[in-house]
């Protein structure tokens, strides 16, 4: 990390464990964070979507960033992301996270309100101006509905805390221009873009299976930092099953945390409602793709364990997720 990138290049969107009542587990929590960041991770975003974030409550929220400065002791950023499409919670967020110690933030494009783009600006504009914290834009329209388009990136990339953008849209043309005009970094938010996006420019990667295998990505990029395609592209390929079985039969927290317990990782696989656990046709469908995965490093699928009664159904906390 230097002055020029506050974020990190292998940053990890990070599962929430929990207790199989759907309470947060902050022994696994802790546990994990230690986890990924010894496995080479140099950034956490917790609170994001794969961290459950449209469940989780502010004081959960907010302790996730206590809990994450604490175990990494400086060894790795911790970025909250998250937000609100509350423009006003999403600044109170934002505001409690730098309180306690967050290293930057990431704001998502409203969703559900399908804002204009003079709506996206200023919601942006605003969120920024309010820390001192640098931000990522996530651009991720199959989640809120609506892009981030091009002529509005530029905008925006004029702000003085507006250093990067989580790009889970896939132009790549329009990313290209982007690096071309700008000086904002690009993050892939597509597990199997990351080798494409960080060959035309990219950063690093803000990523799903990384929760399980931080280390390969570790070789991507410190390879591509080097110029070394081969041993890149070598990696790519090797991690190509497991992104597939994360991030393509239900949604990648579900996935994730379904293999996560099934190498004893994590205590429990469970995730909250609206979430449910894989079925049992999905649950062969992950497991047919991590048959196929072979010699990832830090990763021994020998003693995978899968519990698909574990990991049934979804959890209805005690306490609800707040929007305001």
């Amino acid at each position: 990390m230097t002055a020029e990138n506050p974020f990190g290049q292998v940053l990890v969107a990070l599962v929430t464990p929990m207790t199989a009542d759907g309470e947060v587990d902050w022994p696994a929590v802790e546990k994990h964070i230690d986890d990924v960041i010894v496995a080479g991770a140099d950034g956490i975003v917790v609170t994001g979507t794969t961290g459950e974030t449209s469940t989780l409550t502010d004081p959960e929220k907010i302790r996730l960033v206590e809990v994450g400065k604490d175990v990494a002791g400086g060894r790795a950023k911790i970025i909250t992301g998250g937000g609100s499409n509350e423009t006003a919670h999403a600044i109170e967020l934002y505001k409690k996270s730098e309180a306690v110690g967050a290293d930057g933030i990431m704001i998502v494009t409203p969703y559900y309100n399908k804002p204009t783009q003079a709506g996206i600006l200023t919601h942006f504009r605003l969120v920024a101006d309010a820390t001192d914290l640098p931000v990522i834009l996530y651009d991720i329209p199959g989640r809120t509905g609506v892009p981030i388009k091009y002529e509005t990136i530029l905008r925006l990339a004029k702000h003085p805390n507006i250093l990067a953008v989580k790009d889970a849209k896939g132009d790549f043309s329009e990313v290209s221009r982007v690096l071309n005009q700008t000086d904002l970094m690009y993050f892939s938010g597509d597990d199997a873009n990351v080798l494409p996006h960080l060959a035309i420019g990219a950063t690093g990667l803000i990523g799903v299976t990384a929760n399980i295998a931080p280390a390969p990505y570790r070789t991507i990029v410190d390879a591509v930092n080097r110029g070394d395609l081969k041993t890149a592209t070598a990696e790519h390929q090797r991690l190509e099953p497991l992104v597939r079985a994360v991030m393509t039969h239900v949604p990648g927290t579900v996935a994730a945390k379904y293999i996560l317990h099934g190498l004893g990782r994590i205590g429990s696989p469970r995730v909250r409602l609206p979430l449910v656990g894989p079925e049992e046709w999905e649950a062969a469908l992950i497991e047919d793709e991590i048959d196929l995965v072979q010699g990832i490093p830090g990763v021994d699928f020998h003693n995978f364990r899968p519990d698909r009664n574990a990991a049934a159904g979804g959890a209805l906390p005690k306490v609800a997720g707040t929007t305001r």
